[in-house]
C-alpha cells in the first residue's frame, strides 16, 4: 500500500469510527441491547417448546410464550467451527475460509481477520461487546474475539474435548489445577508418549480471558454457571456506562464430555445429558431475570439457538433430533435444522411460532438493519434481512429461494433434494439409491423418496445446486477491522 492509499484508508476508518460514534448517539434510544446465546451440538428435540417430555426447560419454555419460535431455522453447518463462522460473519462458511473444524496445534488458523463480524458491524454504532464461552474459531491471537471485534473474551477457545493449546499464553497467577504446569505442558508436548503427553491432555482445555489461560484446566462443572455470571457481569458495566450491548455467549454444553454440577446431577427424567441442558435452562434464566433486574428487557433482543443438530454417536450423551432425521456432521435436517427463539418485547409478536425458513447467517444484516448499522457493498452477504418475519408482518414469507447444505444438498419452499446421502449413524443408513427427493411439509423425516414422481422439481434443485455460493472462496474484504 502507497503512502496516499495509507492515508486515504485510515481517512475512510476514522470517518467511520466517527459516524459511527454520532449514530451511536442519535440512535442509542432505539438500538436495542443485543444477547445471542449458542449452545453446542442441542438437538431440535432437547426443549420442552420443541417437544422433549423427559427434560425440564422452564426458562427457555417462557421465551417461546413471550417471543417467536421458529421451526425451519437453519445453521450453515452441521459442524462447530464451520457453523460458528457462518452466524458471525452472515456468510456461507466456505465463502469465508471455514471448511470445517479447527484443532489445536495443527497450524490451521481460524477465521481469517479481514473476515467482518456482528462485533464489528456493531461497534460502529456504538455497541460495548463481549464474548463469551465456546469460541472455536481459532485459538492464536490473531484469531480470537478480541481480534474479531470482541471488545473482551473469556471463554474456552475450541470444543471442551480437546487439549491445551502449545502456542497458549498463560497469565502470571494462573490457576493451575489437576497437577499441572507450564514444566509439565513442555515435557508433554515434547514427548507425544510421555505418561502426561497430550493424548493424555484430551479434555483438559483452558479457560482464557481475553488472550491469555487464567486455569487449566478449565473446571468444567461449573463451566456453565460462570458463563452466565461473566455474561451477567458485563450487562451490569455496559449498563453503567449508558451503552447498547452486544453479548455473544456460546455454552460449550451440551457437547462431549458431558459436566454439570452438584445442583443439578441426577437432577433430570433425561439422565446425564438432561442435567446438563436444565442447567443450561437455569442459567439462562438467570440472565433474564438480571435482565428484568435492571429494567431493561424491553430494550434487549434474546436469540436462543444451536451450533448443529445432536451428537447422535454419543448415545444417551447425544441428545435427540425428533421429529427429524440424523444429527450432527449430516445434512440431514437433523443435522441442521435447530430449536430457535427469538424474543424482542413490543417488537415480536408474544408466542408466535414462524414456518418459515430462515437461517443462522440472517443474523448479521438483521442486527445491522435494527441497530442502525451500514453494511458495506464490498461485503458478500449471504445472510437476509428477516425483520419482516420477527415482526410477524402479515403475508411475509422467507427471503431465500435456495438454502444449501454443504455441496450434498439444497431446499427450496418444501422441498429438499440431497445429490448424496451420507450417514453417520449405523442404524440410520440406509440403502443408498442415488439422488433424493423429500417433501418436507408433509415428510420432515426425511423417509420418503418422491424423486421419481417429481423430476422436473429434483432437476431445477440439482441445477441450483451446481451452482452453490458454499463453495466460494474467501473474498478479502476492503474494511479494515476496528478494535
Amino acid at each position: 500500500m502507497s503512502v496516499i492509499q495509507s492515508i486515504v484508508f485510515g481517512f475512510a476508518i476514522s470517518t467511520l469510527v466517527v459516524c459511527g460514534a454520532y449514530m451511536s448517539a442519535l440512535k442509542a434510544a432505539d438500538q436495542p441491547n443485543i444477547i445471542i446465546v449458542f449452545n453446542d451440538d442441542m438437538g431440535y428435540g432437547d426443549l420442552g417448546c420443541f417437544g422433549a417430555t423427559k427434560i425440564k426447560t422452564p426458562r427457555i419454555d417462557q421465551l417461546a410464550q413471550e417471543g417467536m419460535r421458529f421451526t425451519d431455522f437453519y445453521v450453515a453447518s452441521p459442524v462447530c467451527s464451520a457453523s460458528r463462522a457462518s452466524l458471525l460473519t452472515g456468510c456461507y462458511h466456505r465463502r469465508v475460509g471455514v471448511g470445517g473444524v479447527f484443532f489445536p496445534n495443527r497450524g490451521q488458523g481460524g477465521l481469517a481477520p479481514e473476515h467482518v463480524t456482528i462485533a464489528e458491524i456493531l461497534k460502529t454504532v456504538g455497541y460495548k461487546t463481549k464474548a463469551v464461552g465456546k469460541w472455536h474459531l481459532g485459538d492464536e491471537p490473531d484469531y480470537l474475539p478480541t481480534n474479531q471485534g470482541f471488545d473482551s473474551y473469556y471463554g474456552i477457545p475450541y470444543s471442551n474435548d480437546m487439549t491445551p493449546a502449545q502456542s497458549m499464553a498463560y497469565a502470571e497467577d494462573c490457576l493451575f489445577r489437576e497437577g499441572f504446569s507450564i514444566k509439565m505442558l513442555n515435557e508433554g508436548f515434547k514427548n507425544s508418549n510421555a505418561p502426561k503427553g497430550p493424548a493424555a491432555f484430551k479434555n483438559k482445555v483452558p479457560l482464557m480471558r481475553d488472550e491469555v489461560c487464567i486455569e487449566l484446566p478449565a473446571d468444567q462443572r461449573t463451566i456453565t454457571q460462570r458463563f452466565a455470571t461473566e455474561g451477567m457481569a458485563f450487562i451490569s458495566e455496559s449498563v453503567a456506562e449508558e451503552k447498547p450491548f452486544f453479548l455473544y455467549l456460546a455454552n460449550s454444553m451440551p457437547h462431549t464430555p458431558l459436566y454439570v454440577s452438584a445442583e443439578f446431577e441426577g437432577k433430570s427424567e433425561g439422565g446425564l445429558y438432561g442435567d446438563v441442558i436444565e442447567e443450561i435452562d437455569y442459567n439462562f434464566g438467570r440472565i433474564l431475570d438480571h435482565l428484568k433486574e435492571l429494567k431493561i428487557e424491553d430494550e434487549t433482543l434474546v436469540v436462543f439457538t444451536s451450533d448443529n443438530g445432536p451428537w447422535l454417536i454419543k448415545g444417551d450423551h447425544g441428545g435427540s433430533a425428533l421429529p427429524l432425521f440424523e444429527g450432527k456432521t449430516t445434512h440431514f435436517e437433523g443435522g441442521q435444522r435447530v430449536p430457535t427463539i427469538i424474543r424482542w418485547p413490543k417488537q415480536i409478536p408474544a408466542g408466535s411460532v414462524c414456518s418459515e425458513m430462515a437461517l443462522s447467517m440472517d443474523l448479521l444484516p438483521t442486527l445491522a438493519h435494527i441497530s442502525g448499522a451500514e453494511l458495506e457493498t464490498a461485503i458478500e452477504i449471504d445472510g437476509k434481512n428477516i425483520m419482516d418475519l420477527l415482526a410477524g408482518t402479515a403475508g411475509a414469507e422467507t427471503p431465500h429461494e435456495f438454502f444449501f447444505f454443504g455441496s450434498s444438498a439444497v431446499r427450496s419452499g418444501k422441498w429438499k433434494y440431497h445429490a448424496v446421502e451420507q450417514f453417520k449413524v449405523k442404524a440410520t443408513a440406509r440403502e443408498n439409491t442415488g439422488s433424493t427427493l423429500y417433501n418436507l411439509e408433509e415428510d420432515i423425516g426425511e423417509s420418503h423418496n418422491v424423486i421419481d414422481q417429481y423430476p422436473e422439481i429434483a432437476a431445477r434443485l440439482k441445477k441450483a445446486l451446481e451452482s452453490n455460493p458454499n463453495h466460494g472462496k474467501s473474498k478479502e474484504r476492503a474494511s479494515k477491522k476496528t478494535k
